[in-house]
């Protein structure tokens, strides 16, 4: 026996509606470490090492901000699924001198995607950046061997009530074993100008 066809009572209600839902996960794994789950795709080889869970500390501020300068706790997550882009996820929490927790601070997630000409992989990155702030950014970057990536905003996409953030520009770098990164921020009508910094070491992966 079907079950009666409500699509024509129910607009928003598709058709497909009465089949049998679908009672498990999500069926593919992603994974930030190397060594397990799917096989890192060729083209992400150049950014093989920012693959992992990373934690560590660093330093914020901009003039336009009240109050000194802060300092933060982050951890970020780079993983991947077996296809050519990297999955970015960043959580932070402001931090006193003894690095005990106050507050939670900025969140982000992203996606970096390189580029592929005549099915030959590029120095060249994509990347797409947001924000629970209503902001969006979208960074056109290069890598420099295994060790460094230098992205530059293309496009800032903004809601009415975010931020006037116009440009950035991050430089992130593999040092020692250790995630190293700076980025820079035009906003309220300043040029681009120092906004954050960290150093955050290898927890997984």
């Amino acid at each position: 026996m079907t079950s009666p066809d409500t699509s024509s009572e129910n607009p928003l209600l598709p058709p497909w509606a009465s089949l049998a839902p679908v009672e498990y996960a999500y069926p593919y794994e992603e994974t930030h470490d190397l060594r397990s789950g799917p096989d890192l795709h060729p083209h992400l080889l150049g950014l093989l090492p920012y693959v992992g869970v990373w934690r560590g500390r660093g330093q914020g501020g901009y003039p336009t901000q009240e109050g000194d300068d802060f300092h933060f706790a982050q951890e970020v997550r780079i993983s991947h699924d077996g296809r050519p882009f990297l999955f970015f996820e960043s959580r932070a929490w402001i931090i006193d001198e003894e690095a005990k927790p106050v507050r939670p601070a900025g969140r982000e997630i992203g996606w970096w995607r390189p580029v592929v000409e005549n099915e030959r992989i590029t120095d060249d990155v994509e990347a797409l950046m947001t924000s629970p702030t209503g902001i969006m950014e979208m960074y056109l970057g290069k890598t420099k061997g295994t060790t460094q990536l230098e992205l530059v905003t293309d496009l800032v996409v903004r809601t009415s009530t975010a931020k006037e953030v116009t440009a950035g520009h991050r430089l992130f770098g593999i040092v020692d074993g250790a995630l190293l990164y700076a980025y820079d921020m035009a906003a309220e009508g300043l040029p681009l100008t120092p906004h954050l910094s960290a150093r955050l070491i290898r927890v997984a992966g």
